[in-house]
């Protein structure tokens, strides 16, 4: 049974949370500030970590920030009142999963931790992915390029292990963001190409031998590099 830690400072949210996460079949603790869920996500085992993102002591995203500093890589839903693009970007790049915005549908919730629990436990099914002189470490999660470690966001991780579980495929950014991000991609949207533009610049910081091969309008493709 999957645990679930849900970190909301209105109690009535997370009571309603609480019950349909438990009602799906979910293992439920919740916190009601930011210290003690922080306190609660560093000391227990979850599978994944329902965020709220204002949050009385410590904010949702500086959570989100300490819960990444310390390699904790359980999967976050952040829940936030601020549902535009670039507020849904911000917390995506600083670490977050998933991004829900209030009000949010309970089915639509229970679906999307269920999708973030069940990619966690495919990615402990396999210990280790390999592409030419890529190894990608999936219990420690680590990213090794040759010799050389490569640190990785969160999202970064997850965007590399699709492609790595897809090789010499061409994948589209609509796969791309559905598997990673677990909906469905607004083309309008810059943030595959953003997150892809960083994880180059990791994997080859001089830019001679890439990897990734962007294919104009359509998508991207992992190599081996020559």
């Amino acid at each position: 049974m999957a645990r679930v830690l849900i970190i909301e400072d209105d109690k009535r949210v997370a009571a309603e949370i609480g019950s349909a996460l438990s009602d799906h079949g979910f293992r439920v603790d919740d916190a009601p500030t930011g210290s003690t869920g922080l306190k609660k996500a560093m000391e227990g085992e979850f599978d994944v970590i329902v965020l709220d993102r204002m949050l009385p002591e410590i904010d949702g995203l500086s959570v989100l920030g300490h819960l990444r500093e310390a390699k904790i890589a359980t999967p976050v839903l952040i829940l936030s009142a601020l549902s535009a693009v670039n507020e849904r970007v911000d917390g995506l790049r600083a670490g977050g999963d998933d991004y829900l915005a209030k009000p949010f549908e309970f089915i639509e919730l229970t679906a999307r931790v269920d999708a973030l629990a069940r990619r966690r436990v495919a990615a402990e099914a396999v210990s280790e992915l390999k592409v030419g002189d890529l190894r990608l470490d999936l219990i420690d999660r680590i990213l090794f390029r040759g010799d050389r470690e490569i640190e990785l966001l969160p999202k970064e991780f997850a965007i590399v292990e699709f492609l790595m579980r897809n090789p010499n495929t061409l994948v589209s950014r609509t796969m791309i963001f559905e598997s990673v991000w677990g909906y469905s991609f607004n083309h309008q949207s810059s943030v595959i190409d953003v997150h892809i533009g960083k994880i180059r610049k990791k994997l080859d910081p001089d830019g001679l031998n890439p990897c990734i091969h962007t294919v104009r309008n359509t998508g991207f493709i992992l190599r081996a590099a020559a």
